[in-house]
């Protein structure tokens, strides 16, 4: 897309507008020039396209919070399971009114400090605590313990998911093999390990797992899970 042409339009669709320039979703209805035409290839933010268009830009186009952004991209990430990559930010943004351009969000940093806002701000909402174990750099030990369950500095638990017949415990150990001997000689059936999860927050990541499946805990640290839950269990290694 030619940028003089994008220019010209802006300039043009202002001056129907009584001289304010329009925002970026309303020009795209009225030009069909999408986002992707000009970001990223002409200019970064579309203030900086109006500002060099010459044109007084929308006020209404107020800066999104920090929260709000946070909201959004939690939301997102529940939605598709995992992180999003730059294609699926734009994508959203085009089919959904409101949602924030994929630019808005290198307002929360860089990567690794956008993983530290949302995991921050997720741990602080109990209606957001699932979105942590989808964010993948968690488990790359991109972000800290949570500042309530912090253990000694280097020190490495685990967080196990066994299953002895239908049930399965969510636990934790410092030490994994000697744990699941000892309960080997307390449980009636033979258990099976299912996935272990090295951390350096035992304590509270098996709090996080418990309030993940809090609707589906029948005693203690026993749970009835589904083949989801379980998978959404073994796809983390390290958190």
């Amino acid at each position: 897309m030619n940028k003089q042409h994008i220019l010209a339009e802006i300039a043009r669709t202002s001056a129907m507008n009584g001289g304010i320039a329009l925002g970026k979703e309303r020009f795209y209805q009225e030009t069909g020039i999408k986002e992707t035409d000009w970001s990223g290839k002409h200019w970064a933010r579309w203030s900086d396209a109006v500002q060099e268009a010459g044109c007084t830009p929308n006020q209404m186009q107020a800066p999104i919070e920090e929260n709000a952004l946070l909201e959004s991209l939690a939301l997102l990430i529940r939605e598709l399971g995992h992180w999003p990559a730059v294609a699926e930010l734009r994508l959203k943004a085009t089919h959904a009114q409101g949602f924030p351009s994929h630019n808005t969000f290198r307002r929360l940093g860089n990567k690794s400090e956008q993983i530290a806002k949302l995991v921050a701000y997720c741990r602080a909402r109990p209606n957001f605590l699932d979105v942590v174990g989808l964010v993948p750099a968690a488990s790359d030990g991109l972000v800290g313990p949570h500042p309530d369950f912090e253990t000694p500095e280097g020190a490495i638990g685990f967080v196990y998911l066994l299953r002895a017949a239908k049930y399965f415990k969510i636990g934790r150990s410092s030490s994994f093999e000697r744990r699941s001997r000892e309960l080997a000689i307390q449980l009636p059936e033979r258990a099976e390990t299912i996935h272990v999860i090295r951390t350096d927050d035992p304590v509270g990541i098996e709090l996080y797992w418990h309030r993940r499946f809090e609707a589906k805990r029948k005693n203690g640290e026993w749970f009835e899970l589904s083949s989801q839950d379980v998978k959404a269990f073994k796809r983390r290694k390290f958190m």
